[in-house]
């Protein structure tokens, strides 16, 4: 009997240290998704799907460039080669079948271009991989409530008052970012989450992660996402849907962490949400 209590105390100590070091390594994480004052870039894109939305939107970009460049430089040199004082007797033709079939073509080939690049990457985002970890997601008026489907526990996850943010380890500036509660997800795993909205239209978004979804009340719309290895930080976001008066107080906040840091976060979580323990084999193979 005594074995049997001696190997129950050390495996509840072992499992207080596990879940003490990802408390101490969540507390430390590098905030790297998060808005700066006065920024016009982009964040540092923290998944593929950012990456590559990132590089459509560049592409744009230059595309766009070229095209004002060339209207206004055509545009100014009309105005010196053909104004009233160089060109006293105005031309009086009204058409020209070449500058009309290039006008057509040119523009039909630049929209070829946009297409053969943007739809990769909307299929990217609008195909749901199989994943490894499924969320559920629901925002209310006005937090977001999530759920752990895999292990059938949940909780809801609140703005962090100014008086809260250094306790929780946060600094002013995360003001309107920081919620009490975080969505802890492991980097390198594809994580899908199911998305809904309990009374009016919310919306899901992390903008480092290039997602963004409607939560529509009656309805499951999906998203997903894999942070990269390496990349482990913290990540905010907000609600992006008009929802009422409280709407600007609805922040997003994930916590990417290694699998070593997530396992032992979500032996915590189960344990405290009262969900279902993951398969013995997978945590005697850990």
């Amino acid at each position: 009997m005594r074995p049997l209590m001696t190997f129950s105390a050390g495996l509840a100590a072992a499992t207080a240290t596990l879940t003490a070091t990802a408390a101490v390594a969540q507390q430390t994480l590098e905030i790297k998704g998060a808005p700066v004052a006065g920024g016009i870039a982009f964040q540092p894109p923290a998944t593929s799907i950012a990456t590559a939305t990132q590089g459509l939107d560049m592409l744009i970009l230059w595309i766009i460039i070229g095209i004002c460049i060339f209207v206004f430089g055509l545009v100014g040199y009309i105005a010196v080669r053909y104004n009233h004082r160089v060109n006293k007797t105005p031309g009086t033709f009204t058409h020209n079948t070449a500058v009309e079939i290039a006008w057509t073509l040119i523009p039909i080939v630049i929209l070829v271009i946009i297409g053969s690049f943007s739809l990769p990457v909307l299929f990217q985002q609008q195909q749901i991989p199989k994943g490894d970890v499924y969320i559920k997601a629901t925002g209310y008026q006005w937090y977001w409530g999530y759920e752990y489907q895999d292990h059938d526990f949940a909780f809801d996850s609140f703005l962090l008052a100014r008086d809260e943010l250094e306790e929780a380890g946060y600094s002013q500036s995360e003001y309107l970012l920081a919620t009490d509660t975080a969505v802890v997800i492991p980097t390198g795993k594809t994580i899908v989450l199911n998305v809904t909205g309990a009374d009016v239209i919310h919306s899901w978004t992390i903008p480092a992660f290039g997602v963004k979804q409607d939560a529509v009340p009656g309805r499951i719309a999906q998203l997903w996402f894999e942070v990269d290895e390496g990349k482990e930080g913290i990540y905010f976001g907000q609600c992006s849907e008009l929802c009422g008066k409280d709407h600007a107080y609805m922040p997003i906040t994930v916590k990417a962490v290694s699998q070593t840091e997530y396992d032992a976060w979500l032996d915590a979580a189960i344990e405290e949400y009262a969900g279902t323990p993951r398969p013995m084999a997978v945590a005697a193979a850990e």
